[in-house]
């Protein structure tokens, strides 16, 4: 195959810290998937190794180095995944990620989908009033779409941002945790609570909450009521049943918009109980206006143990249906 060198001239050394990475930290992780010399010059990085590994990492270099020129604020993060896109070409570039950024409060950093279902999602919770977000944890599904809830009720597009959730017990008795119905519930809503706090300053959070501008509630709470002027977002939705599935999707008021995200291998509704977005997969797929987004592991951005785990058991549970 032989062997190549090429270079890339940077104008200053903040521009090699801001595409090297502090202490070279991306530097280590581009050897890690490639065996390409990287020698840093200050105002030049030399690049020599296999021919293809040098023209890839020669373009991933490049792709975000237009990125810091062009003003972005480009992060480790945002570095993995110009990695991984340059390893899985059906993946959206850096540059789209980029531009797909979700604006949340001041102060806070923007939100960026950093795989093509996430990328999908994204585009389809800003072109429809209601998004089912499907697949395993660690996905983004609920993350992104809180994301886009805050960023839409900043713009002033919606008066009031509701998260729900089905109480539905997973191992734990309801009964028997500590507190008043509220405080026992709460659990279950963390979740949301946690994706808020990430974006919008606690304060800012308490003032809206205060004024029902916020709302997290069990799904329970919904029932009877018409949502208008709403940003919506039914989570964990596996463990509704046909009947709560039914109930709150006809919530739906004008101006308003519905995100359900579920991972339908981890419903916790008793033995015999049908899932309702198992349900709503069925009856709803083929309606216009309606968005299914699904998610795989490929999507995973926690720990990368998580995918190796997930498939893990996806393996093991696909082994046992298989008997």
């Amino acid at each position: 195959m032989g062997n190549a060198s090429k270079q890339i001239l940077l104008r200053d050394k903040d521009e090699a810290v801001r595409l090297l990475g502090r202490n070279h930290e991306h530097v280590r992780l581009v050897q890690k998937m490639y065996p390409v010399k990287i020698v840093d010059r200050g105002e030049k990085v030399l690049l020599s190794g296999p021919n293809k590994d040098v023209e890839t990492v020669h373009r991933i270099f490049g792709e975000v180095l237009q990125m810091v020129r062009r003003g972005d604020q480009v992060d480790t993060e945002d570095f993995k995944y110009a990695l991984k896109a340059a390893a899985d070409r059906s993946q959206p570039p850096l540059s789209g990620v980029i531009n797909g950024s979700i604006v949340v409060a001041s102060g806070c950093a923007p939100i960026r989908p950093k795989s093509k279902g996430q990328y999908e999602y994204v585009e389809a919770i800003g072109t429809s009033d209601m998004v089912f977000g499907i697949g395993p944890a660690g996905t983004g599904k609920t993350y992104l779409a809180v994301a886009m809830a805050v960023s839409s009720f900043l713009k002033r597009e919606y008066e009031r941002m509701i998260f729900t959730r089905p109480a539905v017990e997973a191992g734990e008795k309801l009964g028997f945790l500590p507190g008043d119905l509220q405080e026992k519930v709460n659990p279950y809503l963390r979740p949301l609570y946690d994706a808020l706090y990430d974006m919008m300053e606690a304060e800012t959070i308490s003032r809206l909450l205060s004024r029902a501008q916020i709302e997290v509630a069990p799904l329970a709470y919904m029932r009877g009521r018409t949502l208008n002027h709403c940003f919506v977002i039914l989570d964990e939705a596996q463990n509704t049943t046909h009947e709560q599935m039914k109930m709150f999707l006809t919530r739906l008021g004008h101006n308003s918009k519905v995100i359900i995200t579920g991972d339908v291998t981890q419903i916790d509704l008793p033995s015999g109980k049908a899932s309702g977005l198992v349900e709503a997969q069925q009856l709803l797929s083929g309606i216009e206006g309606i968005r299914f987004i699904y998610f795989t592991t490929r999507d995973i951005f926690r720990h990368p143990l998580v995918a190796k785990i997930v498939d893990a058991y996806e393996r093991h549970e696909s082994g046992r249906r298989g008997e």
